[in-house]
């Protein structure tokens, strides 16, 4: 039958206990680790038990404390992931899958996964249009038109630019007589507001950046928010579109609207 005793002493406590158990009459087998600090695994015989068995018992209990030692000393970090999303288990780089990339004629643009591939042509040179999985008001197109103007700023401010392209807005259908609710003007069943512009510099290519806000007298969403992103290559006009409602705007689609209007580049 064999007993172990495992303990933490200094090194020289270690080498006077050992001077001392050599003239002992029981034979002793001793495991050290040594360090400023060192963990000792003593087994004992006792009894009348084999020495060879005694010697497995030993070094069976003497592995296991080692092994328990060593993962108290080691720092286990766990693998991080926010709400939602899958946990890093392995320490491999994380990848976006909310966005997929797009190399068109002449562009780039990032769309998101969920969108799907849509064969609807609502503006001239259209070349491109993805639209949500769940609801079609939010969508992404892209238009490829003809220019012999050199630069987007040949257009004149970005507001001056929107009113040469409105068509990408929705133009009115009803001319009638009408006095509508929710602040409209008389006759009008549609209003366009822009919330902002800005005109970046994105690899030597001046861009204008748009978002506007459009509303229809049937409350249709509450509203669209339009983002537009347009700038000119070899007499090219390249437009970037990309809407959703207000309602959904509020609810996580602004995220993919933006981000896949702010991806949007010549290539």
């Amino acid at each position: 039958m064999a007993s172990t005793s495992c303990f933490l002493h200094h090194h020289a406590l270690t080498t006077a206990a050992a001077s001392a158990r050599s003239s002992s009459s029981s034979s002793q087998r001793q495991c050290n680790i040594r360090a400023p600090a060192q963990l000792v695994c003593r087994a004992q015989k006792q009894g009348t038990s084999n020495d060879d068995d005694s010697s497995v018992v030993s070094r069976r209990l003497a592995l296991t404390v080692l092994i328990g030692a060593a993962a108290l000393g080691s720092k286990v970090s766990p693998a991080d992931a926010a709400y939602g999303e899958t946990a890093n288990i392995f320490g491999k780089p994380k990848t976006n899958t909310d966005f997929l990339p797009y190399s068109g004629d002449g562009f780039k643009v990032q769309i998101p996964s969920k969108w799907n591939p849509s064969k609807e042509r609502e503006f001239p040179g259209q070349v491109l249009r993805y639209e949500d999985n769940f609801d079609a008001t939010s969508n992404l197109s892209v238009m490829i038109i003809p220019t012999e103007k050199k630069s987007i700023t040949d257009y004149g401010s970005p507001e001056q630019f929107l009113s040469q392209v409105d068509f990408l807005l929705g133009k009115q259908a009803y001319f009638g007589k009408t006095d509508s609710e929710g602040g409209f003007d008389s006759d009008a069943v549609a209003t366009a507001n822009i919330l902002e512009s800005s005109a970046p510099v994105i690899g030597g290519k001046q861009y204008y950046n748009l978002s506007v806000l459009t509303r229809t007298a049937d409350g249709d969403e509450g509203g669209k928010h339009q983002l537009i992103t347009a700038t000119i290559k070899d007499g090219k006009l390249y437009i970037c579109k990309a809407q959703a409602g207000d309602k959904r705007w509020f609810k996580g689609a602004r995220k993919f609207v933006e981000d896949a209007a702010g991806s949007f580049s010549v290539a």
